[in-house]
């Protein structure tokens, strides 16, 4: 049986620019750049204007590429404690948007994309970006590196979150036979 196709959308978040990507693809099929681009929010605007911002352009791309699934950069610390709360904030709204649509939520680890993209957790930008183009078919890298980062969250997600979502499913199931024998 082939693997679903699915569409996600990778949110690199950031406070000031907040990366999108939107890819279509399955488990050993073509995968198809479905849209891509980056939210910018003005540093001078008061926080809570920035976040809302951030929260009506979010659904404005989901309403118009109907995501299955949104596929989030785990926050991770970072030496800049601002830069961490930024990056938590803009998380925090990508989540929040996609609880109210109802659209299941994976979280993956910068190490995880770079391993799932270019098959090392240590590739640094201009690798994930080179191995972003080559697998989307694209003819110049997306620019800035945030919408780059957001691709390859997305294709992580397809690559990774299936074979995930496979092993619970197995896992589901084999406690729930556990369960009846036990029972018994």
């Amino acid at each position: 049986m082939s693997q679903m196709q699915r569409r996600v959308l990778g949110v690199d978040p950031g406070l000031t620019r907040c990366g999108i990507g939107i890819v279509e693809g399955a488990i050993g099929k073509p995968l198809r750049l479905v849209g891509v681009g980056v939210i910018l929010t003005s540093p001078d605007a008061p926080l809570e204007q920035r976040l809302l911002q951030l929260e009506g352009e979010l659904e404005e791309w989901i309403a118009l590429h109907k995501p299955d699934v949104i596929a989030v950069e785990r926050v991770f610390s970072q030496h800049n404690v601002r830069t961490v709360m930024g990056t938590a904030q803009a998380a925090g709204i990508a989540l929040l948007v996609a609880a109210r649509r109802n659209i299941p939520v994976m979280m993956h680890t910068p190490s995880e994309v770079k391993a799932a993209v270019t098959g090392s957790g240590r590739a640094n930008k201009a690798q994930v970006a080179e191995m972003v183009k080559r697998l989307l078919n694209l003819e110049v890298i997306p620019k800035p590196v945030d919408s780059t980062d957001a691709l390859a969250l997305a294709i992580c997600h397809i690559w990774r979150g299936g074979g995930n979502s496979k092993i619970a499913e197995a896992l589901k199931a084999e406690k729930s036979r556990l369960s009846k024998l036990v029972g018994k």
